[in-house]
């Protein structure tokens, strides 16, 4: 008695784009539950943000001139938009290194045998670290809530602004992990890429509009922050917020924030997706 037995297709049938979608969902579905049953991962993730705000509120808060006011309330809601933003793009490093374990543990290559989209591991793997992150920002908004930080501060604002807000900085840090896919799959090991997905992120996070009134650097310093991705979306934060702002500028990406921190987060995902599906291709051909 034979047995016959079906090859299995390269590829799914049906819509390319179908496909791709509900491969990147079940990527991400795996991912969620991994990182459920490692509950320590989203904890700790939560006690350096919070760290952030008491250190720069109830250390710095007293000393730091926002404009003209020194006023500690003033800097506190003049900070949040900070806080916020540093900690979605600070996922950038659990991104690398998650994609580098992969690697290292040939799970990438289980992956590959599959009939699946090839860019859907990436996508999927992404997709769950927004999930992560928008977490994170519930529990850091209500921490922010406590310390004493209240949108409208500095004007009127309403919940369709403070959403767009939040939806902003989660388009930023989806962006930003897309660098650290791309960071995961060059270098060799996990610890190489959370190394790697750190170190560009302090200047980048620091040389901004994110924690001191730029209208105090040197004007060449001044002209880098108020043209950094991360400043843009900061800002845009900071006018759906109604919170307080900087000195003026003349800069483009100051003066119209919002479409700025929209352009820049495009951008980045477009480059660095394509990047870093590329780069999926070549290391597992």
């Amino acid at each position: 008695m034979s047995t016959v037995t079906e090859a299995v297709p390269a590829t799914a049938p049906g819509n390319p784009f179908g496909r791709s979608v509900r491969d990147s969902l079940i990527v991400a579905k795996r991912n969620l539950i991994r990182m459920s049953r490692i509950p320590e991962m989203l904890i700790f993730g939560l006690i350096q943000p919070i760290m952030f705000v008491v250190l720069f509120t109830y250390v710095f808060g007293g000393s730091m001139k926002i404009g003209t006011s020194t006023s500690a309330l003033d800097y506190k809601n003049f900070l949040m938009a900070g806080i916020f933003a540093q900690t979605v793009t600070f996922a950038t490093a659990s991104s690398g290194a998650g994609i580098a374990d992969d690697m290292h543990k040939g799970l990438i290559d289980r992956f590959r045998s599959l009939p699946m989209a090839r860019g859907a591991v990436l996508t999927g793997r992404t997709l769950a670290d927004l999930v992560q992150t928008a977490l994170t920002l519930l529990v850091l908004a209500v921490v922010a809530l406590l310390v004493g930080w209240r949108a409208g501060s500095d004007g009127h604002t309403n919940a369709g602004k403070v959403l767009a807000a939040f939806a902003l900085l989660l388009l930023l840090g989806y962006a930003f992990t897309w660098i650290g896919a791309l960071i995961g799959l060059t270098v060799r090991t996990p610890e190489a890429a959370t190394s790697g997905g750190l170190i560009w992120l302090f200047p980048v996070t620091f040389i901004s509009k994110a924690f001191v009134d730029t209208g105090n650097m040197t004007p060449w310093l001044r002209h880098i922050a108020e043209w950094n991705p991360f400043s843009a979306t900061v800002q845009a934060t900071r006018v759906l917020f109604a919170n307080p702002g900087q000195s003026a500028s003349g800069a483009w990406p100051m003066e119209h924030p919002v479409w700025a921190s929209l352009i820049w987060s495009v951008l980045i995902i477009v480059v660095f997706r394509t990047l870093a599906v590329r780069k999926y291709r070549s290391a597992t051909a």
